[in-house]
């Protein structure tokens, strides 16, 4: 296995990825394109993931956004319109890359980059397969219920063009802001490889169209996988499982207990990444 420090551009800007190669590569091989949500980055423990996936024979590319991470762009600017140009800019990066089957993409994402790999399979009829992972696909409906006095600062800060920060205690204005979250994350960054994550995001986006990807899951053309955890206190599992279920090629597995960061390491991580295995090699050919 290799890995080599790599950019791409998107807009008129650039995106910093990690590509892996599998030691015996072969002709044609399949590429999984692999982002975070919010503000996570590479670094944040998403290459675990990727070192699977790359023993089990294929390519993996690992990207930051714009604004965060390694990537150029303006520091902490979130729009997820932004985000998805990343995401086709990442596509159209893998399938030019020497030995790669421009044919068999796969896209993967966590949290709100789980919306975002649904959407950017939505986008685009050649994507062979999605995977989301306690994935965030329903704004309106997942989304923990902060109290009125929190929503509210939340909003003025909206309104107000300012940041928040990215986690928080539940009674702190903070997009996530769960009970556990706050330290559930902060664990994944400690733990994670040299992290450059900023906790503080841009809010303006939230005047907008509201996050709602699984818009996109009746009409989906490709499988998707959807692994939800049953105890996730950021991204309420029901509206996951029922787009899942929508889904025309959907798959959904669920795993008793599991809150957001659970997936990272530990049983629960083997749990999924055995299952985001099993779905690979059946849909994209690999031994």
């Amino acid at each position: 296995m290799s890995r080599a420090e790599i950019t791409f551009p998107s807009g008129d800007d650039h995106c910093a990825a990690w590509l892996y190669r599998p030691a015996d590569e072969e002709e044609a091989t399949p590429v999984v394109v692999m982002a975070h949500g919010l503000s996570g980055t590479r670094r944040d423990r998403l290459g675990p993931f990727a070192e699977r996936f790359v023993l089990a024979g294929f390519v993996a590319l690992v990207f930051d956004h714009r604004g965060f991470g390694d990537s150029g762009g303006e520091r902490d600017l979130f729009e997820p319109a932004r985000q998805l140009e990343d995401w086709a800019a990442a596509i159209a990066c893998a399938r030019a890359l020497p030995g790669v089957d421009a044919e068999r993409v796969v896209t993967f994402g966590s949290s709100m980059g789980g919306g975002n790999a649904l959407a950017a399979a939505a986008a685009d009829p050649r994507v062979a397969a999605a995977i989301s992972q306690v994935p965030f696909l329903d704004m309106l409906r997942q989304a923990h219920r902060s109290s009125p006095r929190v929503a509210a600062r939340v909003l003025l800060t909206a309104m107000r063009g300012g940041h928040l920060p990215a986690v928080g205690q539940p009674g702190e204005a903070a997009f996530i802001n769960a009970p556990d979250a706050e330290a559930g994350w902060r664990r994944i960054v400690a733990t994670g490889e040299d992290s450059r994550w900023r906790d503080r995001v841009s809010a303006r986006w939230l005047l907008g169209r509201p996050f709602n990807p699984a818009r996109h899951a009746a009409t989906l053309h490709c499988p998707w996988l959807v692994c939800v955890g049953e105890a996730d206190q950021v991204a309420k599992p029901g509206p996951a499982i029922a787009a899942a279920r929508r889904a025309p090629h959907g798959e959904l597995r669920t795993y008793p207990g599991v809150d957001h960061f659970d997936i990272y390491d530990g049983p629960a991580h083997e749990a999924v990444v055995t299952d985001q295995l099993a779905f690979l090699r059946c849909h994209l050919g690999r031994d």
